[in-house]
């Protein structure tokens, strides 16, 4: 892995000022994540590691690592993914319905990540690794639709700290089994491991993480209803957890007990998993400052099933 350094000084209105603190200001990122990067030795002063709390002087240097990944464990290839933006610092990707975003057991080809590389020469941040180059986030193997992709490791962490501060728009369109008490509503509850099958996540469960989805019907079929989703925190498997949970689970996810009605065993190869499609997605550009927002549209497998269901 090759390095490159981004450099600034620091001014006379921060002489003595935490060095986080200083580099928060100087490089535009937030304090947390500026501690972050120190603790990972991936911000430095004067050219070596020291503590986020200590104090630095005018005209000290601070350097940013900047990794351009050699070698990396996911290897590239050719495979046609959906470009819907991209620039120097980051890329907006429509991943279809059925590909892994990066490489884990049982799936180390074909994945979001071997694409990218391909796609993008390798130009991908190095943050989390060359397992899973330039992912900021993820969605399910069997949910299509928008990812965010960093070309750079600031643009990387700027991107991150949107997430955890939940100003990272994130709308999905779904499909759920019935129809929910309210058409209109927000869902609360905690998301952990589930004790009985470590594979899967579970709604209230002992040491899970707040999880807050807002839900919405947009049009109600014959036994089924296709919602809008919006997440406010990002929890594995969220969606799906909370929809199960609430005695509602999304059309064709086996996983967390759809995939039970005729239509569904029916229509299983189409659905190939659950009917959900990450479509919108919207965020501030962490170089420019811009607000940005983006539609994927509806996927083939999407329209065809809500045709089907138009007409039961």
């Amino acid at each position: 892995m090759m390095e490159k350094k981004k450099t600034i000084t620091v001014t006379k209105q921060l002489d003595g000022a935490r060095f986080d603190a200083a580099a928060a200001e100087l490089f535009g990122i937030t304090r947390n994540a500026a501690s972050a990067l120190i603790e990972d030795g991936v911000l430095t002063l004067c050219g070596v590691p020291a503590k986020k709390n200590c104090r630095v002087k005018e005209n000290d240097v601070l350097e940013m690592l900047e990794r351009e990944l050699k070698k990396p464990d996911a290897e590239p290839e050719d495979i046609p993914v959906r470009i819907v933006y991209e620039d120097d610092a980051l890329a907006v990707v429509d991943k279809p319905k059925g590909m892994v975003v990066h490489p884990a057991p049982g799936n180390y080809g074909g994945t979001l990540v071997s694409a990218l590389l391909y796609h993008m020469q390798g130009r991908l941040s190095g943050i989390n690794g060359v397992e899973r180059p330039g992912i900021v986030h993820r969605i399910d193997k069997d949910t299509s639709g928008l990812l965010i992709v960093a070309k750079t490791d600031e643009a990387h962490v700027r991107l991150a700290e949107q997430i955890k501060e939940h100003s990272f728009m994130r709308r999905y369109d779904g499909i759920i089994v019935g129809r929910m008490k309210e058409d209109k509503g927000t869902i609360c509850k905690s998301i952990g491991r589930n004790p009985k099958d470590r594979k899967k996540m579970a709604a209230d469960v002992p040491n899970g993480r707040e999880a807050v989805t807002d839900y919405e019907l947009k049009e109600a079929y014959n036994g089924f209803s296709r919602m809008t989703f919006t997440l406010h925190t990002g929890r594995t498997h969220q969606i799906r957890v909370h929809m199960s949970s609430s005695g509602h689970p999304l059309m064709g996810d086996t996983v967390y007990g759809g995939g039970k009605t005729a239509i569904e065993k029916k229509h299983a190869d189409l659905l190939r998993g659950q009917c959900l499609h990450a479509r919108y997605i919207g965020f501030v550009h962490p170089v420019t400052g811009e607000y940005m927002e983006f539609d994927a549209g509806e996927p083939e497998y999407f329209t065809k099933i809500v045709k089907i269901l138009k007409n039961v």
